[in-house]
């Protein structure tokens, strides 16, 4: 610290400094989402795109001007691509500080690396052909949307979704009060409740992973232009197609300049609609951690409150649903303006994709701290038990649901009287009701069997099923 100013000295690259939390009390928790999604991440993809579009010219046999590079040459270009480094990432910004272009500083850079290789600096200025930047950078983002999609969202969405059929086969039976409006409801078991959200999140989490990623590479504004001039006689429809689904990316064949973020639009859409799910799931379990139904594993080094040493917290619920709103803010934005571009071309979408990796940042802190919660829940079954003793009430359902079955006058009404808004329902009196009616006795000895924590229709059934619907 500067002790006259009382100001950090500025030449200390500290956490503690960071504008954004992501990159500074969350920086250790995102290193693999950073390396892709950051800066050098981008221009690591940029540089790819770049040298497979050269390798591409240099097995059209059209294109004389390429040559077929030889196994040197080759490994020189892979290892550009594979080693590429930090340094690397500087050396571009570097050129971009003097030419003030971000795609073009790559191109200089390429040529840089390559121009003691006779055989490419032979074709220099093939690098980057017939290309405009958004060519690239439509590419460079999606296979940073491929990479990212299947090495870090899908995989977490999946550990959350197992972790909650864990939940619900593991108490499929356990009985509990459910609450509808926030009264007491007919009850359900803990088991059922964790398979309703495992039944969502899975059907969600599908429209993630399904979601092809598109690519273009069609030239200024996606007609070939220039290639064309250059080169009449190449069927570049039928080269670019091949390219792009070369890179494992699904080709886009009509575009303006750029590719239209349409499928990104849905795939951020997709993302949005997993993370209100699972912000639902977020504040159930908070409740029924108030309601006393969970508890949470204590750990001895922690605290909960500044003030109040008995709290234990659900911080990392809270913390997961409020990410996710962070998240969601993100994503909407991104999915309502991306599709959205003037004429053939405007730039707004350009820093807007910038901040994809921000989205997916508070995605990811979410689902790693809703894991952890889930992983510190203890069941209260005591509690559970208590909650559904002292709501004798709710078997009002049944009884006047039977009532109706055998045609006893106003059962919903008589129900009504005995129970609304009453708190001195219980076993006795419920019985004594029971035992006025007129009804077939089999009828009634079943409704005398009943208590709150049997009357659970099929939930257990169909929370154990949650595990086969995956298979």
């Amino acid at each position: 610290m500067n002790n006259t100013t009382g100001k950090p000295d500025q030449s200390v690259d500290s956490a503690l400094t960071a504008l954004s939390p992501l990159d500074g009390r969350y920086r250790s928790k995102l290193d693999a989402l950073r390396l892709l999604f950051s800066e050098y991440g981008l221009i690591r993809m940029r540089v790819q795109v770049e040298i497979h579009w050269l390798l591409s010219l240099s097995g059209n046999p059209a294109i004389t001007e390429v040559p077929p590079f030889s196994a040197s040459a080759l490994r020189l270009l892979q290892s550009i691509a594979t080693d590429f480094s930090l340094a690397d990432a500087a050396r571009v910004k570097e050129i971009e500080s003097t030419i003030n272009h971000d795609v073009k500083a790559v191109e200089y850079f390429l040529r840089e690396r390559t121009r003691d290789n006779g055989e490419i600096a032979g074709c220099a200025q093939l690098i980057h052909f017939a290309c405009t930047s958004e060519d690239i950078n439509n590419l460079a983002y999606a296979l940073m949307l491929r990479e990212g999609r299947a090495n870090i969202l899908l995989p977490r969405m999946e550990r959350i979704i197992a972790a909650i059929e864990n939940l619900a086969t593991k108490f499929a039976d356990q009985p509990m009060l459910a609450r509808t409006h926030g009264q007491p409801a007919s009850p359900t078991t803990l088991g059922k409740e964790c398979a309703n959200f495992v039944h969502r999140l899975r059907r969600a989490r599908e429209r993630v992973a399904a979601v092809a990623i598109q690519g273009k590479i069609n030239g200024a504004v996606g007609n070939y232009n220039a290639h064309l001039v250059a080169y009449p006689d190449v069927n570049w429809t039928a080269v670019a197609k091949t390219f792009v689904e070369n890179l494992g990316l699904q080709w886009n064949p009509y575009t303006t300049q750029i590719e239209p973020h349409d499928f990104l639009a849905e795939m951020l859409d997709a993302l949005a609609r997993f993370n209100t799910i699972l912000i639902d799931f977020n504040r159930d379990v908070w409740s029924y951690i108030a309601l006393g139904y969970f508890k949470q594993k204590v750990v001895s080094t922690e605290v909960s409150s500044s003030t109040m040493p008995h709290k234990v917290n659900p911080i990392d619920f809270e913390n997961s649903e409020g990410n996710l709103g962070l998240a969601n803010a993100l994503l909407r934005h991104m999915s309502d303006k991306l599709p959205i571009s003037r004429w053939q071309r405007d730039l707004t979408d350009s820093t807007v994709l910038r901040n994809l990796g921000v989205a997916f940042g508070h995605a990811v802190l979410a689902f790693d701290s809703c894991l952890r919660g889930i992983g510190r829940l203890e069941v209260d079954t005591d509690n559970m038990r208590r909650d559904l003793e002292e709501n004798w009430q709710i078997l009002g359902e049944a009884v006047q649901t039977v009532m109706r079955r055998y045609g006893v006058p106003e059962p919903y009404e008589k129900l009504k009287e005995l129970t609304r808004g009453k708190d001195g329902i219980n076993q006795a009196s419920l019985h004594t009701f029971i035992r006025g009616l007129a009804i077939p006795e089999d009828a009634k000895q079943r409704l005398l069997a009943l208590t709150p924590a049997s009357y659970t229709g099929n939930a257990a059934a169909q929370a154990a099923a949650i595990a086969q619907e995956r298979r």
